[in-house]
């Protein structure tokens, strides 16, 4: 008894962690870096973006950026008609239904055939957290994804598509961890997580070096130090949203969409 007290006090420090993984190399880039011409070009770009709730967070998140960073100028509109983009515009609306990634992937092919595709420079739209969940078919989402973006680039080659990753949630973490472990109970947030990473790691396996990823996982589960938030099951390691940039586990708060946004801006600022 004298070693296995230690031994679990040992245990459940650890098992209270923040989920740190060290990664010198995620740094994120800073709009500061960018010169205000870069930003005017971008401003002329017609852009549409779909999604539903945490898409809408990036959008405000992209307004508070813009208040305090007057150098970058966009025409931020809700909708999906195609005569909005004969001018400069980020336009952004709601695509398919939550829990039914399908459905956002068809309904954003509707969009482009009613004419989104002929007149965006740049389009793209995003899954939510809930599309992809413990008992999803990840290979199966992601094929019919992959097979229907090819589709519309061959379609519409002056449009450049942009591919997102699924937003991850936070996971359980504490003293509950460990003696869950002991118990062999699932701990919350881990098998849905898990599936939200391989759906994400096939198209990072798809399109990386290829075609442009806009990494919202990664940017999710990077702490403001460059460390990843992550934890381990069945001997590998898998990211979670940082617990800072959420109030409800899953939806961007206010730091957390300023930062996303940030990132945004940044990388749509690297395709013009």
């Amino acid at each position: 008894m004298k070693l296995i007290l230690p031994l679990l006090v040992l245990l459940i420090l650890t098992s209270c962690g923040d989920g740190k993984m060290k990664n010198e190399d995620s740094n994120l880039p800073s709009i500061k870096d960018i010169p205000n011409s870069s930003w005017e070009k971008l401003s002329q770009k017609r852009i549409y973006f779909g999604h539903q709730s945490v898409g809408f967070n990036i959008i405000e998140g992209i307004k508070d950026v813009m208040k305090e960073n007057p150098q970058i100028k966009f025409n931020i509109v809700e909708t999906s008609e195609p005569e909005a983009l004969d001018n400069p515009l980020f336009a952004h609306s709601r695509v398919g239904s939550n829990k039914d990634p399908k459905s956002k992937t068809t309904a954003f092919v509707m969009l482009m055939d009613e004419g989104v595709g002929n007149k965006a420079d740049i389009a793209f739209f995003k899954f939510c957290y809930v599309d992809i969940g413990e008992q999803t078919d990840a290979r199966e989402i992601f094929t019919y994804y992959k097979d229907t973006l090819a589709r519309l680039r061959a379609k519409y080659p002056k449009t450049t598509f942009v591919h997102v990753t699924v937003p991850l949630r936070i996971v359980q973490r504490g003293p509950k961890v460990w003696i869950k472990t002991i118990i062999n109970r699932p701990i919350g947030g881990y098998a849905d997580n898990i599936n939200r990473n391989r759906y994400n790691d096939l198209l990072r396996q798809a399109y990386q070096g290829k075609e442009p990823i806009f990494d919202l996982a990664d940017i999710e589960s990077t702490f403001s130090d460059g460390s990843r938030s992550s934890f381990k099951a069945n001997g590998k390691t898998y990211h979670s949203m940082v617990s800072a940039y959420t109030n409800d586990g899953g939806h961007l708060n206010e730091t957390g969409r300023r930062l996303v946004a940030e990132q945004l801006l940044v990388f749509l600022n690297g395709l013009t």
